[in-house]
């Protein structure tokens, strides 16, 4: 069952989001050439602590880090580690969360250092960033969800780029993850209708390559099968009467 919040609900889920929104911009302003990926995990835990919050991931179902740092054709769930040092032309994707009051955020974003290797990886960033707002805009009290999992898919598909199957974004509230799951593909007028007072988690995962995936030995981390690079954004959002806010912004 999708639960609907209260607005008690959804301001306490703003507040844990924007402590993410926050410790987001602090992590890509700090993230260089030469930085660890476990340098960057400690200043996401520090800001997130700071702000009388607690750290999402740190510890869910045995993950051992603040942020999921996933690099290159790492997809998501990396590993922050003091030996993964980033270089220049890297693209990095950040995902955080944080609790606040019992509450759930959760907020991605990707990013390269430096200059870009090649004009595809900027184009891989825009199209993942845009196929997030596409999703969005079908947001609204009474819209079905699998009209939000089309767009994003359906601009991905035409931009010759894919996305992945295995993973999807989720319902928020008092659990990380909640109903409904969300696809970044599907067919219109399909799935659950939403209504005012959702809180969801909308975050396309695309692949410049084919998204065939695997997990490396952490168990954790997951990458493409064809090594090609891969980009993730993500917003906490509510549904509203005509569409929807971002709770996930500063």
């Amino acid at each position: 069952m999708i639960e609907i919040k209260t607005e008690k609900e959804i301001a306490l889920i703003e507040k844990a989001s924007r402590i993410v929104a926050e410790t987001l911009l602090l992590v890509k302003e700090n993230a260089k050439a030469g930085v660890s990926t476990l340098y960057l995990d400690r200043i996401a835990y520090e800001n997130i602590i700071k702000n009388k919050a607690k750290p999402a991931f740190l510890g869910y179902r045995g993950f051992p880090a603040t942020c999921c740092i996933s690099v290159n054709e790492e997809v998501i769930h990396g590993i922050p580690s003091d030996k993964k040092i980033l270089k220049e032309g890297d693209l990095v994707s950040v995902d955080i969360g944080s609790v606040y009051d019992g509450y759930y955020g959760d907020a991605a974003i990707s990013f390269i250092i430096g200059r870009a290797k090649s004009p595809e990886h900027e184009k891989l960033l825009e199209v993942c960033e845009k196929s997030l707002y596409k999703g969005l805009n079908e947001i609204k009290d009474g819209a079905k969800l699998g009209d939000l999992s089309y767009a994003i898919g359906d601009f991905v598909f035409k931009n010759n780029m894919d996305v992945l199957r295995e993973f999807t974004g989720h319902g928020i509230g008092r659990r990380l993850h909640e109903e409904p799951s969300i696809f970044n593909y599907g067919v219109k007028n399909t799935g659950p209708v939403l209504r005012e007072g959702m809180t969801l988690a909308v975050e396309p995962m695309i692949v410049l390559g084919k998204a065939d995936v695997d997990f490396k030995e952490d168990k954790w981390t997951v990458v493409t099968r064809d090594g090609s690079y891969s980009a993730h954004f993500e917003h906490t959002v509510v549904v509203t009467k005509k569409g929807y806010k971002i709770l996930s912004r500063v």
